[in-house]
């Protein structure tokens, strides 16, 4: 999907299509969180990332209770505590 910004200062850029493995119900509320902001998870995930490089946090406190409602959907009990003990 290719928009074209009437932002001022829009940046252009070259996105690529890639394959990467996420456990299936953080998927499931990154995917839903990105549909409640009508935006692509490509969009959701690069501006998740773009706060992360520069130590801001990306989501405002409503979308931290949005968040919480749909981990409360999907059953997703993990935390950052658990980022490293994940096992298949």
């Amino acid at each position: 999907m290719t928009r074209k910004s009437t932002t001022p200062g829009a940046k252009k850029i070259q996105r690529v299509q890639t394959g990467v493995r996420m456990e299936k119900r953080l998927l499931k509320v990154l995917k839903g969180l990105a549909e409640y902001h009508d935006m692509t998870l490509g969009d959701l995930l690069e501006g998740i990332v773009l706060h992360a490089f520069e130590g801001k946090a990306p989501f405002s406190e409503e979308n931290l209770k949005r968040i919480g409602d749909l981990k409360k959907i999907y059953e997703l009990d993990l935390t950052s505590k658990d980022s490293h003990n994940l096992m298949e």
